[in-house]
């Protein structure tokens, strides 16, 4: 993905169960007081999410697009790297939902987000 490359997301590892990827701490990814930006959180989750909806893709299907995505900010990143780790919920044949945890380098929650990815043909 273009974008996720100009984020400089990094993928640790990818399979139909689980899908892991890294945004690290930047300035320049950051609001007022060093906090790691809520739209660069979820722009790691909805790659890491998208990534995972695409490896649980039904036969004949040739993509998928975001629907829906629910995010709920937990604690800020002030520092280091955070990591999205991505999950299915659900692998329908028109709808993929995935779940995704970002963590911060301490291992808490820095936010939860579930997203709907349509299955396209």
């Amino acid at each position: 993905m273009p974008f996720a490359r100009t984020l400089g997301l990094e993928v640790l590892a990818s399979g139909k169960q689980e899908v892991r990827a890294r945004l690290g701490w930047s300035e320049e990814l950051c609001t007022v007081g060093g906090v790691l930006h809520g739209g660069a959180i979820m722009s790691l989750a909805d790659s890491a999410a998208a990534t995972c909806a695409f490896l649980n893709l039904p036969e004949g299907a040739s993509g998928t697009a975001t629907i829906a995505s629910t995010t709920n900010f937990l604690r800020a990143a002030r520092e280091g790297a955070v990591e999205a780790v991505s999950r299915p919920l659900r692998a329908g044949r028109s709808v993929i939902v995935v779940e995704t945890e970002v963590l911060g380098g301490d291992g808490k929650v820095v936010a939860h987000v579930v997203q709907s990815q349509a299955v396209l043909r």
